[in-house]
């Protein structure tokens, strides 16, 4: 299973603000050693390369991401800077853990904010332990938590960001469209609006991997991984769309935890039968299915392609042409939320 959640780590002195001005001063402590940790870590992919202690493995995957970096710039004109330029080896298998929170009827999320980045559904946190800790907080509170992975993240640009081993365990594919799709955050982002953000980095990412993959006379990617994919972001979101209506109801709620129960008993069910009966076995979500699922693991869903559609349509309108592409994404990202919704729904339609 790719990994299903990115993340943008925001430190409170990055911002630019007096540490003493943050709510949390613990919490920004923890973000600014853990980014100060991983910076200290990077050193240039070039003496990486050269450095006889490095194996075969690790080099080739370093000189693939040096490439996929000079087509990002080259070719999808991307920000031509010194974000994953270099490399950094965190000796851990994940780059962050993010803990989401919902109440548990309702699939709002718990959300916090921070300077630049506005709010987002979840908390970042550089060590695991630390991450279970505040889960456990907010179940006290009587929230539903789920703790998520995160092989890369961005920091908008704020520092140089580096090629991390947690992204190396993916494939060629995921190894570029990783970097296209934080490069692309770099390029545009709205504050507090976190489905344009992801959608928009995810157009770029798909489109950016068509175009990478032609470069380089590869035949076009798996589309059955993706149709594999996009149904099953669908299932999960179907089964989102009838627990919102279940949550809108006014049944009492002994009633409405049993009806929650039967719904994620339908989700499993629905998604063994498309396993094993379209996908031919491809068990590659199984171990998101069969474990807890509560209303916190379903909030990623839907951040990162609710809008692609319309971005693809948008890209088509421009032609093509990936500058005048960003220009009039960049001109969505001023306006207000209400007219930015109303422009891609149009789109989405195929206006």
């Amino acid at each position: 299973m790719r990994n299903r959640i990115r993340s943008l780590q925001w430190l409170c002195a990055a911002a630019l603000l007096p540490l003493s001005s943050c709510s949390t001063v613990g919490y920004y402590a923890h973000l600014a050693r853990g980014e100060a940790a991983m910076l200290a870590a990077r050193r240039p992919i070039s003496s990486v390369i050269a450095d006889p202690a490095i194996d075969a493995s690790t080099k080739a995957r370093l000189q693939l991401a040096e490439q996929a970096r000079a087509f990002a710039s080259d070719t999808l004109k991307l920000p031509r800077n010194r974000s994953y330029t270099s490399y950094a080896d965190l000796h851990r298998p994940y780059a962050v853990w993010n803990v989401f929170a919902a109440p548990e009827f309702s699939l709002q999320p718990f959300e916090h904010c921070f300077p630049i980045a506005g709010c987002v559904a979840y908390r970042g946190y550089y060590e695991r332990a630390r991450a279970d800790e505040y889960a456990a907080q907010l179940r006290a509170r009587g929230l539903e938590t789920w703790v998520g992975g995160v092989s890369a993240y961005s920091t908008l640009g704020f520092f140089a960001d580096p090629i991390l081993n947690t992204m190396l365990r993916w494939d060629d594919d995921e190894l570029a469209t990783t970097i296209f799709h934080e490069l692309a955050h770099q390029r545009v982002y709205v504050k507090g609006d976190t489905e344009f953000n992801e959608s928009f980095a995810t157009f770029v990412q798909r489109e950016g991997l068509r175009q990478w993959r032609a470069a380089r006379a590869l035949p076009a990617a798996d589309a059955d991984a993706q149709v594999r994919e996009d149904q099953f972001d669908a299932l999960v979101l179907g089964a989102r769309e009838r627990l919102q209506v279940l949550y809108a109801s006014n049944l009492p709620p002994e009633s409405m935890r049993a009806r929650k129960a039967e719904e994620i008993a339908r989700l499993r069910a629905d998604y063994a039968r498309l396993r094993d009966t379209q996908w031919h076995g491809d068990a590659s979500f199984d171990a998101w299915i069969n474990g807890e699922i509560n209303n916190a693991k379903l909030l990623p869903f839907g951040l990162y392609h609710r809008w692609v559609a319309a971005f693809a349509a948008l890209y088509t309108k421009c032609g093509g042409d990936w500058t005048a592409f960003y220009d009039t994404v960049a001109q969505l990202a001023h306006v207000d939320a209400s007219r930015r919704t109303a422009a891609l729904e149009k789109l989405s339609a195929g206006g």
